[in-house]
């Protein structure tokens, strides 16, 4: 199994990662043979990605400079709960990491709950004080949100859909479209539901420089995964390292850097 980990405000892998005392770290620096697999993006979103980012370029930009701990303490809730770092962007399209961002329904906070699903998830909410504004305690419900969301539809991309609609929508656009491929089904969620799962993947495409396994969807993970274990078998017969890397039969993580290979692998 091979979990993509984001390198977008912690590095990929640290001493304090649950994961990091049973992997090893192999850099490859300069020009590499090794070629990995480039995570897709949909035909459908190369125009709209460009668009979006020159559109929000100034945003981003701010956000990286003055939000970045916000963004550090969402990987460190995330890793605990082990669910992809870069769903973190979620937040960026839901509120713009504002903690007193209010919508005109009544969500609130950074991760825009709605006063029920908040109380649901264990946030406090009383007239003086809203655990909706606090970023830690918000994001740790936002971990459990999206954990049973996974749970349930077990594909990203609808994940996504349904944090911003219900569930309820996407299950009826999966029953009316018979299939459960967002790019089959977008047109019967409603149009806000699926822009913000394609906003969603833009800023990701923004932040990340490329695609990880939340901006595919189930049968596409699955596609790309196989090609990473093509990779993984052919860099094995071709390695000339020993015994040194071809001990570890799982990729942890692919983190490609613009000079340099970090290939972390599981014992």
């Amino acid at each position: 199994m091979f979990v993509l980990r984001s390198n977008g405000g912690t590095n990929p892998l640290t001493p304090n990662d649950p994961a990091y005392n049973d992997s090893i770290l192999l850099s490859l620096s300069g020009k590499s043979s090794l070629s990995v697999p480039t995570v897709p993006l949909h035909q459908s979103m190369g125009k709209f990605v460009q668009e979006y980012a020159e559109e929000y370029t100034e945003l981003f930009e701010k956000i990286k400079l003055n939000k970045s701990a916000y963004l550090k303490t969402i990987d460190k809730v995330f890793t605990q709960y082990e669910i992809p770092l870069e769903l973190k962007y979620l937040a960026i399209i839901e509120s713009k990491l504002k903690t007193d961002a209010r919508s005109g329904v009544g969500a609130v906070g950074v991760w825009q709950f709605m006063p029920g699903t908040a109380k649901t998830l264990g946030l406090k909410i009383t007239a003086k004080y809203d655990e909706r504004q606090h970023i830690w305690k918000s994001s740790v419900a936002a971990a459990k949100y999206l954990t049973d969301l996974y749970g349930y539809f077990e594909d990203w991309l609808l994940v996504i859909a349904a944090y911003n609609s219900g569930p309820g929508p996407v299950l009826n656009a999966i029953k009316k479209s018979g299939s459960r491929n967002f790019w089959k089904l977008q047109n019967f969620l409603p149009k806000e539901t699926r822009m913000h799962v394609k906003r969603f993947i833009a800023t990701h495409y923004y932040f990340e420089g490329g695609g990880s396994l939340v901006t595919l969807g189930k049968v596409e993970t699955e596609k790309y995964l196989q090609k990473l274990e093509e990779f993984n078998t052919k860099n094995n017969q071709d390695n000339e390292q020993g015994d040194t890397t071809t001990a570890f039969s799982q990729w942890v993580a692919v983190v490609n850097h613009e000079d340099s290979l970090q290939l972390i692998l599981k014992k």
